[in-house]
């Protein structure tokens, strides 16, 4: 008999949910599902902005001595212009799907960080090569798109370009290649 006593449970609660309540209305009710669901994206978006943020992808030491450092290096970080790049400009796509699908991935980096995977230099530097392949295997088949999102290929001045660099940006621009081909190495040279 307990299979009919767990029928009679589940169905009493079912049936529940489905009624309105007694003690407020339907009008009642829809307001503050509307509230809630106002409150739970606002919620996320403000999460998927913190977790957006340099300060939050070098809160972990792994990135602020190896990423960040590299980083720091490179004419992305200090430049003439005075622009600067952060993470989440070349590791975090701008669109909302490719985003979430960017976030599951880079919990690997989170879970390698907490478990102590990565926590060293000299196991950060042994887990690099997989890392950096899997970016750049992301980053080509998104057609290098967050490269794009600051660099726009049709502005570049190709007459202040080597002969060597406007050949490959006509292959890069007739689809043949895509940025981190030639730049894989730019924001995170080896050391």
């Amino acid at each position: 008999m307990p299979g009919k006593t767990t029928e009679r449970i589940s169905s009493h609660w079912f049936g529940r949910l489905r009624r309105p309540s007694p003690s407020l209305s339907v009008l009642s009710l829809l307001a503050i599902g509307l509230l809630l669901g106002v409150a739970g994206v606002a919620a996320f978006n403000a999460t998927l902005h913190a977790t957006s943020t340099e300060a939050f992808c070098i809160s972990c030491h792994e990135m602020e001595d190896n990423a960040y450092a590299q980083l720091q290096r490179t004419i992305h970080y200090s430049n003439a212009s005075g622009l600067h790049a952060t993470c989440s400009d070349c590791h975090v796509p701008r669109e909302f799907l490719p985003k979430m699908v960017r976030k599951v991935e880079a919990a690997r980096e989170v879970w390698g960080s907490i478990t102590g995977v990565i926590d060293t230099p000299e196991k950060y530097a042994a887990h690099t090569p997989a890392m950096k392949a899997r970016e750049i295997a992301r980053l080509r088949a998104n057609d290098s798109q967050e490269c794009r999102n600051c660099h726009a290929a049709d502005r570049m001045l190709g007459a202040l370009q080597s002969s060597k660099a406007q050949q490959f940006h006509q292959r890069m621009q007739s689809r043949d290649k895509t940025c981190i081909d030639c730049h894989a190495g730019i924001a995170h040279p080896r050391t």
